[in-house]
């Protein structure tokens, strides 16, 4: 069954953190979105320019704006969707917006957000939805019981190529990158589906997918599995790529654990932001690393790590390309930016490695 987006028209609220490791919701609705069709970005901090540049240095059409009634003229009419685009720690919505929720709910706008703290049971905004006949959708809200799905080894049933992209830290850029690696397949003429397993990947649209950060734990890894043969059964796909979620050292988000116990991949990209040194978030914990991380990934995945893609944050790109040089002389794996240079020699590798794609 084919999707019906977009959706309609949204403005997406990140006041004080559109371009920081807070505002990846943003980030991703900028960069790619199905769902919506993006027509402003609220930080004040930034208004009067363009989203795109402000990210990639890339005009994307999308300014940036103060409040709401300037989303709203800058989209010429009243949005269907004001997006909450921050991802906050803890997932709590920060005080400062609460004023923009309350505006757009009380304008009839439907208000989407990927936070822990459920808005839709919120004592302020509940009224002021149930008023104007606005929608709140909480994208992180527990689904029921009866609506989840343990593991049950059907896994081994896919036979698609199977690629997880993990990495070294939270809000690393994993979701970016298997975005982007699931277009260049499609280009290149080999059938990719992506599993998303974040809210940011709901909002910009994915078919397939689950918010592990949702689940009761003991569903996790057979909500991953269920995703992923729901891809395979229905498309036939040449590759399916599994979206990432924290990283499996990090002390508070060790996702991947899951996935590569779900999904079982073939192979791994590992996403690494070679400024970073401590894990976002948490500064008193030193980050373990690249190599600390594909250890662990042969260790309990059993399976290789196939390439790592860059995140270059705080880099130049003459030094990111420095960096990837000599991560792929220590490694010898293929190693780039996906924003700066694309994912071509990731697919390159997967080709190499795995000759069903090569036909």
């Amino acid at each position: 069954m084919k999707l019906s987006f977009p959706e309609g028209s949204a403005v997406v609220l990140c006041e004080g953190a559109f371009g920081t490791s807070e505002g990846k919701t943003a980030h991703g609705l900028v960069r790619h979105t199905e769902r919506y069709r993006v027509v402003a970005v609220i930080d004040g901090r930034l208004a009067g320019r363009d989203a795109g540049e402000v990210l990639d240095g890339r005009p994307a059409g999308i300014p940036i704006v103060p409040d709401l009634e300037e989303g709203i003229r800058a989209a010429g009419r009243r949005p269907d969707y004001l997006v909450v685009g921050v991802a906050t720690h803890g997932g709590i919505l920060p005080a400062e917006l609460r004023p923009s929720i309350a505006q757009a709910l009380s304008q009839g706008i439907n208000v989407d957000s990927g936070l822990h703290e459920i808005l839709g049971d919120d004592p302020e905004f509940r009224p002021l939805a149930k008023r104007s006949g606005a929608r709140i959708r909480d994208v992180r809200r527990t689904p029921p019981r009866e609506a989840m799905h343990a593991f049950t080894g059907r896994i081994l049933e896919v036979t698609s190529l199977r690629l997880a992209v993990l990495g070294t830290d939270s809000g690393v850029g994993k979701r970016t990158t298997a975005v982007r690696l699931t277009q260049e397949l499609n280009a290149a003429g080999h059938r990719a589906v992506l599993v998303g397993t974040g809210q940011t990947s709901w909002m910009q649209g994915v078919r397939y997918g689950l918010i592990m950060d949702s689940l009761v734990n003991d569903f996790v890894s057979g909500e991953i599995e269920h995703q992923v043969l729901r891809a395979f059964r229905e498309e036939r796909p040449d590759v399916i790529i599994v979206e990432g979620q924290g990283c499996l050292t990090h002390p508070a988000y060790p996702g991947g654990f899951e996935i590569l116990a779900g999904a079982r991949p073939d192979g791994v990209v590992l996403q690494h932001a070679p400024r970073r040194t401590h894990y976002d978030g948490f500064p008193d914990f030193p980050l373990a690393g690249p190599e600390k991380e594909m250890e662990i990934v042969r260790l309990v995945g059993g399976r290789p790590v196939v390439a790592i893609a860059l995140n270059h944050e705080g880099m130049e790109p003459d030094e990111v390309r420095s960096h990837a040089l000599s991560l792929r002389e220590r490694h010898g794996i293929p190693c780039c930016d996906p924003l700066l240079d694309g994912v071509k020699p990731i697919v390159e590798e997967l080709r190499r490695r795995f000759p069903r794609l090569s036909g």
